[in-house]
């Protein structure tokens, strides 16, 4: 098992594109990866950066073997937040649109392009997913929630960064209202492995950065 501080995010980044796309058995457009990292360095974001994407995908680098569809579920953690404009609504919608397109000049199947969509649209978390790739990758997108106290921290700061346009009474009144929602669920984490890994110390995070 390997954690995202284990391995250089260039190496990381690299094993996992090459690893995604030969499960797939397909090439990608040559200028792809380039392209996502480069989206992924845009200015304006300060949590949804590539430290982010490294972690999401080092998590799933340790549960690769219990996905169904593993190739399919890594493209979706590659392109889950490829568009990230923190006013817009339609963000999830257009990182899907992006895949769909990318996976159709790769030669995918229309089956295959429309579960990666799905997948990458369950990360509006929105409602709680049914499929066990879409638990998975959630859980992995959430993993942050359940990160060491420091690292949390810095996750709430980045995420208030990304905010800094919004009056901050009003930011903070709906911030808590977003991670009270998390610790208000009957658990946090879908998957047996992420939620013994990781449940209890989100917990303490949530209730530490909530008051309650």
């Amino acid at each position: 098992m390997h954690t995202e501080s284990d391995i250089p995010q260039a190496l990381l980044f690299q094993s996992s594109w090459q690893r995604s796309w030969a499960a797939l058995n397909l090439s990608p457009p040559d200028d792809l990866q380039q392209r996502l990292l480069a989206a992924y360095a845009e200015p304006q974001r300060h949590y949804h950066t590539q430290q982010h994407l490294a972690e999401c995908l080092a998590h799933f680098d340790a549960v690769w073997e219990q996905a169904q569809r593993p190739g399919e579920l890594a493209i979706a953690l590659w392109f889950h937040d490829a568009v990230y404009d923190i006013k817009d609504k339609d963000n999830e919608l257009r990182s899907a649109q992006w895949a769909e397109q990318a996976l159709k000049d790769s030669g995918a199947t229309e089956a295959s392009l429309q579960r990666v969509s799905a997948l990458i649209m369950a990360t509006c978390h929105t409602a709680a997913p049914s499929d066990d790739d879409a638990k998975l990758l959630v859980d992995i997108d959430l993993a942050i929630l359940g990160a060491s106290p420091e690292r949390f921290a810095e996750y709430d700061r980045q995420v208030a960064a990304e905010y800094a346009w919004v009056p901050r009474l009003v930011y903070g009144f709906k911030r808590k209202q977003v991670l009270r929602s998390f610790l208000e669920r009957d658990f946090i984490y879908a998957t047996p492995h992420l939620h013994q890994r990781l449940e209890q110390q989100a917990r303490s995070n949530l209730q530490l950065a909530t008051g309650g």
